[in-house]
């Protein structure tokens, strides 16, 4: 009679294989997104970067100003954050940028380009000073894609992909993510890209995704 073969029953992680809590059911968890193209094969539990792509800001001021000086045209990089971003004088020449998260990305001067979080622009002098709480909004619109984290290029670790397999080789492909919590996840059944190649590298991730309420266990 022979030998039988028997061929090999390979199992497919499942979606959310990962999650270990997810007191929402998702419903505040989770969000549809895209995989941008050319991230390949993507499975559930990937860390992900997000980019910001057709962005477009727009800037005004926050109250009342005392300085007249114009804001310049608005730069967006692909790691600027969708939200308003706040601009606030400290005195007549500088002034400090917050991101829409509250998190400070940097310190500019009038009459200078500035350029950090994503975001660049200069801010020029008007006939009357700026004056300590001046202030303007910057409101980032655009579209976040998702790659896979790479420590080696711009972007920072953001969400874990939920949906179980999304081949974007060659175009976008739809998907879920986890982007905040409170959830709890296995940090053993996180997957990663190849450049994340340290347990260094990997502490970092969970420690920002820890910041966006996304604990391990």
């Amino acid at each position: 009679m022979g030998s039988p073969t028997v061929t090999p029953l390979v199992e497919n992680r499942r979606e959310g294989g990962f999650v270990v809590y997810d007191p929402s059911d998702g419903m505040f968890t989770r969000e549809p997104s895209f995989i941008q193209a050319g991230s390949g094969i993507c499975i559930a539990g990937l860390v992900l970067a997000g980019l910001l792509t057709a962005a477009a800001a727009v800037a005004s001021p926050l109250g009342a100003n005392t300085g007249n000086g114009a804001f310049g045209a608005i730069a967006l990089g692909n790691i600027a954050k969708q939200g308003a971003y706040v601009v606030e004088f400290n005195d007549a020449n500088n002034f400090m940028v917050q991101d829409p998260t509250g998190i400070s990305v940097g310190h500019g001067k009038v009459g200078q380009p500035f350029s950090a979080g994503g975001i660049g622009f200069t801010i020029a002098a008007g006939g009357t000073a700026f004056a300590a709480a001046d202030s303007f909004t910057v409101l980032v619109t655009g579209t976040i894609k998702y790659v896979p984290w790479d420590p080696t290029l711009i972007g920072a670790p953001v969400a874990i992909l939920w949906s179980g397999h999304r081949d974007a080789s060659t175009a976008d492909k739809r998907c879920i993510v986890n982007v905040r919590g409170p959830m709890k996840v296995q940090a053993a059944e996180l997957l990663w890209s190849p450049n994340v190649t340290t347990l260094g590298q990997r502490a970092i991730a969970l420690a920002q995704l820890q910041a966006a309420g996304i604990l391990n266990v």
